[in-house]
């Protein structure tokens, strides 16, 4: 394992920019703190023009950069993956990842535990670029570490987005939810998981139980909160959302939106460019 330390780039290639055409992006393995190697994706996202000194204007990053942090089972190359990415591009500038135990990344999935040093690697990485502002925005298990990694990071993120996440673990109250368990619990479960979903999943339990999405929620303020819930979502009922919402306080905003299911593939355009433009107002970005 490296001993270098988190955000250092073990490889990095630069790769014609798929998602926006406004410029080169860049794809590399982070290393985190652990020693794991995370699958990252850099788009630029828009230009920026700035008063240069003398010779007018001058093109700069974009002055947002949103760091996309992707449900259980997802992965940087997932359809829904790339296309929040997309959406969000036309705000600022997106940094995407694969948790451990997902896609091309190393390690074994801990569903949300020891991923907030994946989440910590990748915003490290989106403040080398230059950008003014970064902004976490996590669906499902990703909802819940952006939510964690703010509240044990003080200072690292501007705002957060969470988006369909738990409130409290352990929750078995849906079919949905007893099966992922299931499929995190037992070898067999572990195997369909690896074979089935491109997911390598820890066998060991939580020791010590990490710090409740609550709890977290409750931690954040001064930093704005957008918790965002389908009032279809079949995983989490809306309980969940409004326990977020209210543990966050004046910091925290509630978007309860009406037929939306669950994470990224519920996530409609129209509502990505919702949150792309609260998160710009949020920073003190304008909404343009």
């Amino acid at each position: 394992m490296s001993n270098r330390p988190a955000g250092h780039a073990t490889r990095s290639t630069i790769r014609p920019n798929s998602e926006t055409g406004q410029g080169p992006g860049v794809r590399t393995f982070l290393r985190t703190a652990d020693g794991i190697a995370v699958d990252s994706v850099y788009d630029p996202g828009p230009v920026v023009y700035e008063t240069g000194p003398a010779d007018g204007p001058a093109d700069g990053p974009a002055d947002v950069v949103f760091v996309v942090a992707h449900g259980f089972t997802g992965d940087v190359d997932r359809p829904h993956v790339r296309r929040v990415a997309r959406a969000l591009a036309a705000y600022g500038a997106v940094v995407t990842f694969s948790f451990r135990g997902h896609g091309a990344s190393g390690g074994r999935s801990t569903v949300g535990d020891r991923e907030v040093l994946d989440l910590t690697a990748a915003v490290e990485w989106a403040r080398g670029f230059g950008h003014a502002r970064v902004v976490s925005v996590g669906f499902s298990m990703g909802g819940s570490v952006v939510l964690r990694h703010a509240a044990l990071n003080p200072g690292t993120v501007d705002a957060v987005v969470s988006v369909s996440s738990p409130a409290r673990w352990y929750y078995r109250g849906t079919a949905p939810m007893r099966r992922l368990h299931w499929l995190v619990t037992r070898p067999s479960g572990r195997l369909v998981g690896r074979y089935g979903f491109r997911t390598r999943i820890h066998h060991r339990d939580w020791d010590p139980v990490p710090l409740s999405p609550v709890e977290a929620a409750a931690r954040l303020a001064p930093v704005p909160l957008l918790v965002v819930h389908g009032d279809s979502d079949g995983y989490f009922p809306l309980d969940h959302p409004r326990m977020l919402a209210d543990a966050a306080g004046e910091a925290g905003e509630l978007w309860l939106e009406p037929g939306m299911g669950h994470a990224e593939n519920a996530a409609g355009d129209e509502l990505l460019a919702r949150i792309g433009r609260w998160a710009r107002a949020r920073t003190g970005r304008g909404t343009d």
